[in-house]
């Protein structure tokens, strides 16, 4: 079989805080001299019976992680790592996706906190390879006027590449919150050029899939894995052309399906919607972006022609120019062209 690590491809649905290994935040916590909840270093945090997995116990984890992120160096540390990580796995670029909220009261501000984050996602990209770019994400435990203040910062760093901003996000607990109410800030990104990313169709179903449809307009839906229960809203999504960021391994670790068979890959692939796999959490789920494709091939019987279409699929949802689509769209036909090894 073709080695998947040499496959390229593009990684749309990565959190800042989540993209650190386990390794990093040990290093980071004792830099800063915070403690860790034991449950957050072992073998797998979050590897509990399926009936005892869910949001909450992932968030408190969470939470626990983003506190030891107290300083410049630690935003620069765990931008940089994100890219390396994403050039082992044959990744051509990162969209990665912070609330610089979280962040700001260590570094002097909102502005500040962003500002380095994309300077550091600009140096990463020429020493690693690996075009990082950045989506700015309203939580759904803020208010939404908080997510406003975020659309405007965003809209100010505009652009495709490295180092810039590229889409805005709405990330956090999708049962949260009234989706209309975030509307206002979704507009102002969009005015600004800026692609609508928001989470959606993984702990809630097709219903709030659809509100956030209508009511953000989004060009890609965080998971929206849950469209696949309604036929009709899943044709809808096709036809427009909305891109599903699709993490098989977060969805079984926070029991929304028990295993990875149940994860309902290729009835979306078989719909003909575009799927961009991505890992989402590697620090708590560890499993990492190879990994998803390997689980289209190992437990949904893809076969390497189709593990290109997906990668190409991913190439095709980014926010790159053209120009770099088209690249790394004859990079993977040379991949398929290979003889497996």
């Amino acid at each position: 079989m073709r080695d998947l690590s040499a496959l390229p491809k593009t990684h749309l649905h990565l959190h800042f805080t989540g993209s650190m290994s386990v390794r990093t935040l040990e290093w980071l916590a004792a830099a800063q001299g915070v403690d860790l909840p034991d449950s957050l270093v072992d073998a797998h945090p979050l590897s509990v019976p399926y009936d005892k997995r869910g949001w909450y116990r992932f968030q408190r984890l969470y939470d626990a992680a983003r506190a030891v992120v107290r300083s410049e160096e630690a935003i620069r540390h765990v931008v940089r790592q994100a890219a390396f990580d994403d050039a082992r796995e044959g990744s051509r670029r990162l969209e990665l996706q912070v609330d610089p909220s979280s962040y700001a009261p260590f570094v002097g501000g909102l502005t500040s906190a962003l500002e380095i984050i994309l300077d550091e996602a600009k140096t990463a990209s020429v020493d690693s390879g690996v075009q990082v770019a950045v989506i700015v994400a309203a939580s759904r435990l803020r208010h939404p006027l908080d997510a406003r203040t975020l659309a405007r910062l965003a809209a100010r760093y505009a652009g495709e590449g490295a180092g810039e901003v590229v889409g805005f996000g709405l990330s956090n607990d999708e049962r949260h919150g009234d989706t209309a109410l975030w509307e206002g800030a979704f507009r102002i990104a969009r005015k600004a050029g800026l692609a609508g990313v928001p989470h959606g169709g993984e702990l809630l179903g097709p219903d709030h899939i659809a509100q956030v449809i209508t009511e953000l307009h989004p060009t890609r839906l965080g998971h929206g894995i849950r469209a696949a229960e309604r036929p009709a809203l899943l044709s809808h999504i096709v036809e427009r052309g909305i891109a599903l960021e699709a993490c098989p391994t977060s969805n079984v670790q926070l029991g929304v399906f028990p295993t990875t068979l149940q994860v309902p890959l290729r009835q979306l692939y078989d719909s003909g919607a575009i799927i961009a796999f991505s890992a989402d959490d590697p620090l708590l789920f560890l499993s990492r972006l190879v990994d998803q494709y390997e689980i289209a091939r190992s437990v949904h019987g893809f076969n390497d022609a189709e593990l290109a279409n997906l990668a190409t699929a991913s190439v095709d949802a980014s926010l790159a120019s053209s120009a770099d689509k088209q690249r790394w769209r004859s990079e993977i036909r040379d991949w398929l062209a290979e003889a497996p090894g």
